[in-house]
């Protein structure tokens, strides 16, 4: 099967996948976006979005595309050193027009996934997971009151900026993953002629901070504070 067993159907999954995933950060931070005007209705959307038959088919189709991009990720990434052989040891000067993430997908994917790790043990598993186990992994108090949680999680004492920090490091690698990958993405879907390359490169750098805006912005409200701002 050419999806599985050729290069350019194996990109078509990280591709797919990756734009999926995009859609789905997208709708997530829009979410988060809103606990910095409203707490009440951020409180309303994690009820909405608890434990319900719908969020966890969500989540677990989220899992299905997180493995799935992952692993197709690994498997590109070892059949093209495998492919150079010797040549991936030879001492080599930056590429012309080769940006720095495109050549460093991987590692910062590694970076992305182990935020993201960190991420869930924030979040999932202390609201979602929470509600489903009637409160065996952490209050379940919190599934409903996330706002107050959120804010406790950024702004008690030093781990309040060490966690402000992190996501912003985080949230920088994210940013450098998806500029490349957007493109990357668009360019194996079709649009990879002369006229829009430069084009979708720009689309690229739209996306990626339309993307992490969001989640940068709710960081930054609770950096500032933590910091006396307001």
């Amino acid at each position: 099967m050419w999806l599985k067993d050729s290069s350019i159907g194996r990109k078509f999954i990280m591709s797919l996948t990756g734009m999926a995933l995009i859609f789905f950060l997208l709708f997530h931070g829009t979410m988060n976006l809103v606990v910095v005007f409203s707490e009440d209705a951020y409180n309303a959307i994690c009820q909405f979005l608890g434990a319900n038959w719908y969020a966890l088919v969500g989540t677990l189709g989220l899992a299905f595309l997180i493995f799935v991009h992952f692993s197709y990720a690994l498997y590109l990434t070892f059949q093209n050193r495998a492919a150079r052989g010797n040549d991936r040891y030879a001492v080599r000067g930056k590429k012309e027009g080769v940006d720095w993430e495109s050549e460093n997908m991987l590692v910062l994917g590694f970076c992305v996934l182990g935020f993201l790790l960190l991420h869930l043990y924030n979040f999932w598993f202390k609201m979602q997971l929470a509600e489903i186990t009637n409160g065996a992994t952490a209050p379940e108090e919190l599934a409903t009151n996330g706002a107050y949680y959120v804010k406790a999680l950024f702004t008690t004492g030093g781990c309040g900026i060490a966690y402000c920090c992190l996501y912003l490091v985080w949230l920088s690698a994210l940013w450098l993953h998806l500029r490349h990958g957007a493109w990357s993405a668009l360019h194996t879907l079709g649009w990879n002629n002369l006229k829009w390359m430069k084009r979708i490169k720009v689309l690229g750098v739209i996306i990626a901070t339309l993307t992490v805006l969001p989640f940068a912005i709710v960081v930054l409200y609770y950096l500032g504070m933590n910091i006396g701002i307001y």
